[in-house]
């Protein structure tokens, strides 16, 4: 059961499932350099570059502290969706999961290779939709036999075709939407070990959001594991069956999709409720005079 209390021992060793990641008091630290004269010349750029070997202080350089100590399991077969407020870390822990970030202390450990599926991942823009499901399937592992016999249901499976023949234009020409759900369609057509996805499913229409949640579901049945950062509390509760919340790069809490759902946006609607002006009051309609005539 989820609580929001301090853990001195975050992990269930009891639990016999299958784990495939595990971050143990994780810390992420972006490092942010500034300069108090010359920011964006050339000489200010070589100068940073020459510092590099000196102290943190001396270059100007601030700490951002974007994940602060976060311990969770993640087993085959789950599909773990994170949550929280604009910074407040999820993205970053994605990339650190899959190897991308740096952790600053603890550890992240995986089994298997981790394949990371963001919106802003870039695709050619000057190439084709199809040259890009050759070029996604080969980055993944993926044989050109294998992307050959799996090619049209990519097609298929994205929608991207449904008004025309966009497949063959350049990646340029699409919607954003488009592109992340071709996005989504070459990271779909391979078994992962460990699949996460930043935002994917917050685009498209209603149809193309149950066929994703539907592929995740196939996924997992093939003991992978799912993360699912987003912003749309409906992708979540229909793909997910456990929710990390943080917030401010702790994990506030950890539990079954219904219950940290529901505090989350308990706490989210505070949040709203705060920011929002209060309604300006009308003004006073004068009072009749009994006097008046007519």
């Amino acid at each position: 059961m989820a609580d929001n209390t301090p853990r001195t021992e975050p992990f269930d060793l009891a639990d016999e499932r299958a784990p495939t990641v595990i971050a143990d008091h994780v810390d992420i630290v972006y490092r942010v350099n500034g300069t108090s004269s010359g920011r964006g010349s050339a000489t200010a750029a070589l100068n940073r570059i020459l510092r590099r070997k000196q102290s943190e202080k001396a270059a100007g350089t601030r700490l951002v502290h974007a994940v602060k100590n976060v311990s969770f399991i993640a087993y085959k077969g789950e599909a773990i969706g994170l949550i929280g407020t604009n910074g407040s870390g999820k993205s970053t822990l994605l990339k650190a999961v899959a190897g991308l970030l740096p952790v600053e202390r603890g550890r992240i450990y995986t089994d298997g290779q981790p394949s990371l599926l963001g919106v802003n991942a870039a695709l050619m823009g000057d190439l084709t939709g199809e040259r890009n499901v050759y070029l996604g399937g080969l980055a993944m592992g993926m044989s050109k036999e294998q992307i050959r016999e799996r090619y049209q249901q990519i097609v298929e499976f994205s929608g991207i075709n449904d008004k025309g023949d966009f497949i063959s234009l350049p990646m340029r020409t699409y919607s954003s939407g488009m592109g992340s759900r071709l996005r989504f369609s070459i990271a779909a057509a391979k078994d992962h070990d460990v699949l996460l996805i930043d935002e994917a499913l917050a685009t498209g229409d209603a149809l193309f959001r149950k066929r994703s949640a539907d592929r995740i579901r196939e996924m997992r049945e093939h003991a992978g594991t799912v993360f699912l950062v987003s912003h749309s509390n409906s992708s979540i509760r229909e793909t997910c069956e456990r929710v990390l919340w943080l917030e401010r790069g702790e994990l506030r809490m950890d539990g079954p999709t219904e219950e940290v759902m529901d505090a989350y946006e308990e706490f989210s609607g505070d949040l709203k409720a705060k920011k929002k002006p209060a309604p300006k009051k009308p003004a006073a309609k004068p009072a009749p005079n009994p006097s008046a005539t007519v």
